[in-house]
C-alpha cells in the first residue's frame, strides 16, 4: 500500500494536472493568438478573432506532461516534458555552428547581391514609366489612373499563366497562389469599371497607350516570372507603391470636391455587395471580413482604392518569400479545423473532482 502522504501528493499531481486553471487557459489562448497573428507577418494571415469566443480551447500537442508517482523515500515530484528537446553537447553544436555558418556565408552574400541587383532594375524601370506619365497625364488624373489600373491588373494574370503552365507540367502546385492572384485580378478589374466610368477612357489615344502597355507589361512579367519570381513580385510590389501614392495626392487634393460627387454605382456595388469573398482573399494581411468599406460618396471611393493598393503592396511583399502566401480563408478554415480537434472539457463541480481523484487513487492501489 502507498502511504497517506503519497496518496494527497499523487491527488495532488492529478488535480493539477488533469484540471488546468482559468489562468493557463487564459495563457494558453494568448500563446495561441500570438502565434496565428505572426504568421502573415511572415506571409501568412492572422487568425480569425472571431474565433476568441470560444471558451474552452486547449491545445493537447502543446501542454501534455508526464508526473512520476511519489514513493515513500522521495521527496519531489519530477515532472517530465513529452517530447523533450534532443541535448547536445557544446561540442557538437560548436561544431554544427561553424559547418553551417561557412555554408551559408558564400550563399547568403551572393543572395544578397542578386537581390540587390533585382530591385535597383526595378525601381529604375518604374522611375522610367513613372516620369513618362507625369509628361503626359500631369493634369488630367483621371486618364492617368485608367492607364494605371490597366496596368496594374497585368502581372496577375501573367503570375497566373505561368502558375498553370507549372501545374500542367507536375512542377509546382499551390493553390492558394492562384486564389490570391485572380482575388487581386479582380479587384483592379473593378478599380478599372470606376475609372471608365468616370471618364476616364474617352480618349483614343489614351486606351491605345494603355492597352499596348498593358501587352509589353505582359509577356515582360512573364518572362520575369518564370526567371524569378521574387523580382517579379517585387517589381509588382513598385508599382502598386506608385499607385498608392498617386492616389493619396489626389485624395489629399481635391478631397472636398470629391466628398460632394456622388460614388459610381459599380463602386457601390463593389464595395458593398452581399459577396465580398473575393474582396477579403487579396488581403492577405487581414482576418477576413474585418474590413467593410462604407461608400457615401466620390471621396470614400478613392479612399478605399488607395487603401486596396496599400494591401496589394503587402501581398506582393509577402510572395517574395518563397512559398510563404497563404489565403486568408485557408489560414482561418485551418485554424478551426485544429481546434475543433483540442476541445478539452473542464470540471463541473467538486464532487466531479473528488470522484476523479478518488478513482485515480484506487487505480494505484
Amino acid at each position: 500500500m502507498i502511504s497517506t502522504a503519497t496518496t494527497t501528493a499523487t491527488a495532488t499531481i492529478l488535480f493539477s494536472t488533469a484540471f488546468p486553471t482559468t489562468s493557463l487557459i487564459s495563457s494558453v489562448k494568448s500563446t495561441n493568438f500570438k502565434t496565428l497573428a505572426s504568421l502573415n507577418g511572415r506571409n501568412t494571415l492572422r487568425y480569425n478573432s472571431s474565433l476568441s469566443s470560444r471558451p474552452r480551447l486547449l491545445s493537447r500537442r502543446s501542454y501534455r506532461i508526464q508526473a512520476s508517482v511519489l514513493q515513500e523515500n522521495e521527496e519531489e515530484v519530477v515532472v517530465e516534458e513529452s517530447c523533450p528537446p534532443k541535448n547536445f553537447t557544446d561540442n557538437e553544436q560548436k561544431r554544427n555552428f561553424d559547418e553551417n555558418s561557412q555554408e551559408s556565408s558564400s550563399s547568403s552574400g551572393f543572395e544578397r547581391f542578386v537581390i540587390k541587383l533585382e530591385q535597383s532594375v526595378n525601381i529604375f524601370l518604374t522611375d522610367s514609366v513613372i516620369k513618362i506619365l507625369d509628361v503626359l497625364y500631369h493634369d488630367r488624373d483621371y486618364p492617368r489612373f485608367f492607364v494605371l489600373e490597366t496596368i496594374a491588373r497585368v502581372p496577375y494574370f501573367a503570375f497566373i499563366s505561368v502558375l498553370h503552365l507549372y501545374e500542367s507540367f507536375g512542377w509546382w502546385r499551390r493553390a492558394d497562389y492562384l486564389k490570391v492572384h485572380f482575388a487581386e485580378s479582380w479587384n483592379e478589374m473593378h478599380h478599372l469599371l470606376i475609372m471608365e466610368e468616370l471618364g476616364g477612357n474617352s480618349w483614343w489615344v489614351d486606351r491605345f497607350l494603355a492597352q499596348h502597355m498593358a501587352v509589353f507589361y505582359y509577356f515582360m512579367t512573364v518572362v520575369m516570372y518564370a526567371l524569378s519570381p521574387r523580382m517579379a513580385y517585387h517589381f509588382s510590389e513598385c508599382v502598386e507603391s506608385h499607385a498608392f501614392e498617386t492616389y493619396d495626392k489626389f485624395i489629399k487634393a481635391r478631397g472636398e470636391e470629391l466628398k460632394k460627387t456622388a460614388a459610381p454605382e459599380v463602386a457601390v456595388k463593389y464595395y458593398t455587395g452581399g459577396d465580398l469573398y473575393l474582396f477579403d482573399e487579396f488581403q492577405t494581411d487581414r482576418v477576413p471580413n474585418t474590413r467593410r468599406p462604407k461608400i457615401e460618396n466620390l471621396y470614400d471611393v478613392f479612399m478605399n482604392i488607395r487603401d486596396d493598393e496599400a494591401e496589394h503592396c503587402k501581398t506582393m511583399k509577402a510572395c517574395q518569400r518563397p512559398g510563404s502566401l497563404r489565403s486568408p480563408h485557408s489560414i482561418a478554415e485551418d485554424a478551426i479545423e485544429d481546434e475543433s480537434e483540442c476541445i478539452v472539457s473542464e470540471p463541473t463541480g467538486c464532487e466531479g473532482i473528488v470522484d476523479c481523484i478518488k478513482k485515480s487513487v484506487a487505480s494505484l492501489e
